[in-house]
């Protein structure tokens, strides 16, 4: 009888507090994005190849959120590239007061203009928590299901860019990708969708292209 009531009560805390993590992110110069998927989309090899790509020409950090274990911190770290991790034992997503907590982190790192948070693997909660973000970037791969954004229709409708990975599997799978890119923009219209293979390269100089460009046109704005 009460669960919406406190639900209600905790996503507007949350948003709260993502109003001022998004305003002190800003204020620092620093553009951020959310990447959401669910467990083996590849987030983390995108965000590999996307630092590798741009780490020259924009200062960059990443935020690695999982229930369990470092390992993602340290593939980031081993590219030369500031990290930390939120470990979130039970919890199923990352949440605005998590990400406050590493704030101080970031700011401390100079000529940061890029913050990548890489969410708990989960396409259902983490489409209701704002965590202060600019962008929130939703991973899912050619081995699932095009039905995908029909089956999740929140999480595709509260993210600004699909990514569809692992193109080069394409043969191997019944994925229609045509129609996972026609569900997706009946569920949110506005979705800039790439499609990309880690393993090929395939597509991901066009993303790291348009995250360059968005990075620099928003810091322009801020005055950076």
């Amino acid at each position: 009888m009460h669960d919406i009531p406190v639900k209600e009560k905790i996503l507007s805390k949350n948003d709260e507090l993502a109003e001022k993590n998004r305003s002190s992110l800003r204020g620092c110069g620093i553009y951020t994005i959310n990447m959401v998927s669910s467990p083996g989309a590849g987030k983390t090899t995108i965000i590999e190849k996307t630092l590798s790509m741009l780490r020259d020409t924009i200062g960059m950090a990443v935020v690695e959120g999982d229930i369990q274990t470092d390992l993602d911190t340290k593939r980031i770290e081993r590219l030369g590239v500031p990290a930390t991790q939120i470990t979130t034992g039970r919890a199923c997503h990352l949440d605005a007061h998590m990400i406050s907590h590493v704030l101080p982190w970031a700011f401390s790192l100079d000529g940061i203009r890029l913050l990548i948070i890489e969410n708990v693997g989960n396409m259902v909660c983490p489409a209701e928590y704002d965590l202060g973000e600019d962008q929130k970037v939703l991973v899912m791969s050619t081995t699932e299901g095009d039905d995908k954004p029909l089956k999740y229709p929140a999480i595709f409708h509260a993210s600004n860019v699909l990514i569809i990975n692992k193109t080069d599997l394409l043969s191997h799978t019944d994925f229609d990708i045509e129609k996972a890119k026609k569900n997706a923009l009946g569920v949110n219209p506005k979705l800039k969708i790439f499609e990309t293979s880690c393993r090929t390269g395939a597509g991901i100089e066009a993303w790291c292209s348009y995250l360059r460009e968005t990075v620099d046109i928003a810091t322009r704005k801020e005055g950076v």
